[in-house]
């Protein structure tokens, strides 16, 4: 047996439940969950509450151009850094354990290492930062990953800045709001603008499911070898506004109805291919959304998700093929871009190798999941070695309020994390 870095400590684990207990109380609702959509209020008070943490046990933390928020902690002068974070934005009366845990647990891990090194000096080959990712989510505004999109020059700077909301609010205005966009970069990753030259060479996350395998399984830790593939698209049906009742049927150019017919169109390929592939329209916007008005024109946002790379390029021209017949049966315009792609790839084998081989020695049980989900780990793992880790969601539930994973896998996974980073930051380069 490896010998286990920093060992699990009750009283550690109950530090990380009241400090998680804390941490939600930012942007609560009433039925248990949380919203703090990114660049919001709440988003920013809890921002504030991370840095006051870290920066009381002795973090530097620093915010890049797009508003990734850091803690740094230099181990091993002018070496580079391992990443350990996710993201504290939530969706829409959202759940508080989505992204939120995976950023303390970073914070408590990354904490107990310091301690570790603190007392045991030499062990670590390269230094630590805790990441609270900007704008995962995507609710407010989109693409999600925005924030480890723009680190790992998925996506441009400028264009992500320049994102407004509904309300027409930008990017770069809502985190002026906040006072957290840097000026600089603090590393070089995508962007090559960090004056201190730091670098990145690792990165690990760990997340709630989001699904049903782990609690079904009665399984503690997920490790995920590969990620689905995702098309997510901006659709906007054109037809004609007029009035709902003196225009007669066969008049009608009616964008809803169009609308209507894409949704439909898309559970059918989804039950075409049974558990292989997820469709989904999750936001339709009606205009002029008057009730004595058939609708001029909808916009949509539509996503195809598959395992399967050739799968998903199959399901992507079924739903060109159904938008092309519901134009011709709606009478009305269909236009189609993609708002965001990633294909299905693989984490490092090694990193799953290593996350493994940690959680067998802390005695704890696992198996691999797959992630169903956007991560930013699926940007991070095309830029370094990357470590991706699950806990068990309680009936799959996530995005909602009712979103819940017990206490004792909360902190069991702060336990595997804190040895996986270890591994990491200990590891030859």
């Amino acid at each position: 047996m490896t010998t286990v870095r920093v060992p699990p400590n009750p009283v550690a684990d109950q530090q990380f439940l009241a400090d998680f207990t804390t941490m939600s109380g930012f942007g609560a609702t009433p039925a248990g969950g949380v919203e703090r959509q990114a660049g919001t209020a709440a988003d920013g008070q809890t921002r504030q509450w991370l840095a006051q943490w870290l920066s009381t046990r002795g973090f530097r933390v620093a915010y890049d151009r797009i508003g990734n928020q850091f803690g740094l902690c230099e181990l091993t002068p002018g070496a580079p850094y391992v990443l350990v974070g996710s993201h504290l934005d939530s969706q829409p009366r959202g759940g508080r354990f989505d992204g939120a845990y995976g950023v303390l647990a970073a914070a408590h891990a990354v904490g107990r290492l310091l301690r570790h090194y603190a007392a045991q000096p030499g062990g670590a080959r390269v230094n630590l930062a805790v990441v609270n990712w900007f704008n995962e989510e995507g609710s407010r505004f989109k693409p999600s990953m925005q924030g480890s999109g723009v680190f790992t020059g998925k996506i441009d700077l400028d264009a992500a800045l320049s994102t407004a909301d509904t309300d027409g609010v930008t990017v770069r205005a809502a985190l002026d709001a906040l006072g957290m966009r840097g000026e600089t970069d603090v590393f070089e990753a995508g962007s090559h603008h960090s004056p201190g030259g730091l670098s990145v060479c690792g990165y690990a996350e760990i997340h709630i499911e989001q699904g049903r395998e782990l609690d079904k399984a009665g399984v503690r830790l997920g490790v995920v070898p590969a990620t689905w593939a995702a098309n997510k698209y901006e659709i906007a049906v054109v037809g004609a506004q007029a009035h709902t009742g003196a225009t007669a049927i066969a008049d009608r150019q009616d964008a809803l109805l169009g609308a209507a017919k894409i949704v439909v169109a898309l559970r059918d390929i989804a039950d075409q291919h049974g558990e292989q592939l997820h469709t989904s329209c999750g936001q339709l916007t009606v205009y002029p959304n008057s009730p004595v008005v058939v609708a001029r024109e909808v916009h949509m946002h539509l996503d195809l998700r598959s395992p399967d790379d050739e799968l998903l390029a199959a399901a992507d021209e079924q739903l060109r093929r159904a938008c092309a017949e519901i134009e011709v049966a709606a009478d009305v315009r269909i236009e189609r871009r993609f708002a965001h792609t990633w294909k299905g790839h693989t984490y490092q084998p090694e990193g799953v190798a290593l996350a493994e081989a940690a959680i067998d020695d802390l005695g704890l049980s696992h198996m691999q999941v797959l992630t169903r989900a956007g991560h930013d780990s699926t940007n991070m793992k095309d830029l370094v070695p990357t470590v991706m880790l699950f806990i068990p969601s309680v009936d799959g539930v996530s995005h909602a309020e009712a979103e819940y994973t017990h206490d004792a896998d909360l902190t069991a996974g702060v336990d595997v994390l804190t040895e996986v980073v270890a591994r990491m930051v200990e590891s030859p380069r």
